[in-house]
C-alpha cells in the first residue's frame, strides 16, 4: 500500500469522525432548546431578568421587583411561567438605564424598565418585539406657564428636564425642538429639580406621570398628552446585542399577549384619564 493511499484512508477516516461527532451537536442542544436548562441562557437553570434599581410603581409596586405585583414584574412572571419555569427561577438584577442601553455583553438573559424600541438603539441591543405603546405625558407644578400651555410654542417657551439617553429627552429634542433641557442622570433627579422651582415641567410615559403626581411630587400635576413619536415604537424587552434567545422570549410574549395578559395587566395598573388635555401642534 502506498503512502498516497494510506494519507487518503486517513483522511477518509477523519473526515467520517468529524461528521459523526458535528452529527450529535444538534441533538445535544435540541434536548435542553427552550427549557430551563437551556445552555444559551446566562445562568441554565433560571431566567435572570434586569431592571431598575429602585423600580417604581405602577410599573412595579413596593420597590419589590419578587413581588410580582405591577404592570412589568407582573408580565415577566407570566412570561417565564410560559416559558416553563417557576416562579422561584425568576433572579432579578438592578441596573441604572444607562447600563441597560449601552452596547455589550449583559449580566442577565433580557431587562425590562419601559425601555422603547428605537432604531438607534436597536444598532447596539437586541429587542423582542413591543408589547406596549404609552402616551407621553407634561408634568409641572401648578402656578408655571406649563399650566396654561395650549401649543408645542407654548411649551417651547418652558424650562424643561430630561433623563440623559432617554426616548423623553429624544421627544423634546425631536418633536418640540428643545435642545436647552436640563440633562440629569436620573428621573428622581428631574423631580427634584422640578419640586426645588429649577425647571417648569418634564415629560414621562402616561404611567409613570401617574404615579409621579399620585405619590412622588403629589403638588404636580399632568398638564397635557401629547401625540406619539414615530420613532418610538413602544417598549419591548432589551437584550445583549444578537442573544439567540430573542426568538423564544418572542414566541412566549406572543402568547401571553393573545391570551390577554398584557390588556390584563395594563386594566389593573396602567389606568388613565380620557379627560387629559391633548397638545398636537
Amino acid at each position: 500500500m502506498t503512502h498516497q493511499m494510506i494519507d487518503a484512508m486517513r483522511r477518509a477516516a477523519a473526515a467520517l469522525l468529524l461528521g459523526a461527532v458535528a452529527a450529535t451537536l444538534p441533538l445535544t442542544a435540541s434536548a435542553q432548546d427552550r427549557t430551563p436548562m437551556d445552555p444559551r441562557l446566562h445562568m441554565p437553570g433560571q431566567l435572570t431578568v434586569g431592571t431598575g434599581d429602585p423600580v417604581y410603581p405602577p410599573w412595579m409596586l413596593n420597590n419589590d421587583p419578587a413581588g410580582g405585583e405591577g404592570f412589568e414584574n407582573g408580565l415577566v412572571y407570566a412570561l417565564a411561567g410560559e416559558m416553563g419555569f417557576d416562579r422561584d427561577q425568576v433572579v432579578w438584577v438592578g441596573q441604572t438605564f444607562d447600563q441597560a442601553i449601552a452596547p455589550g455583553a449583559k449580566p442577565y438573559d433580557f431587562a425590562i424598565q419601559q425601555i422603547s424600541v428605537t432604531e438607534a438603539r436597536s444598532q447596539i441591543v437586541s429587542f423582542s418585539q413591543v408589547y406596549y405603546q404609552p402616551r407621553k405625558a407634561v408634568i409641572a407644578l401648578p402656578g408655571t406657564e406649563a399650566g396654561t400651555a395650549t401649543s408645542f410654542e407654548d411649551l417651547r417657551a418652558l424650562r424643561w428636564g430630561a433623563v440623559i439617553g432617554t426616548t423623553d429627552n429624544d421627544y423634546l429634542v425631536n418633536i418640540l425642538g428643545i435642545e436647552d433641557a436640563a440633562i440629569y442622570n436620573e428621573q428622581v433627579d428631574v423631580f427634584q429639580a422640578l419640586q426645588a422651582g429649577q425647571i417648569d415641567a418634564t415629560l414621562s410615559s402616561l404611567p409613570t406621570a401617574l404615579y409621579v403626581t399620585a405619590v412622588q411630587v403629589p403638588d404636580a400635576a399632568i398638564v397635557a398628552l401629547l401625540p406619539a413619536d414615530e420613532n418610538d415604537n413602544g417598549h419591548g424587552l432589551l437584550f445583549e446585542f444578537g442573544n439567540p434567545l430573542v426568538p423564544w422570549v418572542d414566541e412566549a410574549l406572543s402568547a401571553i399577549i393573545e391570551r390577554g395578559v398584557v390588556d390584563d395587566l395594563v386594566s389593573t395598573y396602567l389606568v388613565a384619564d380620557p379627560d387629559l388635555p391633548i397638545i398636537n401642534e
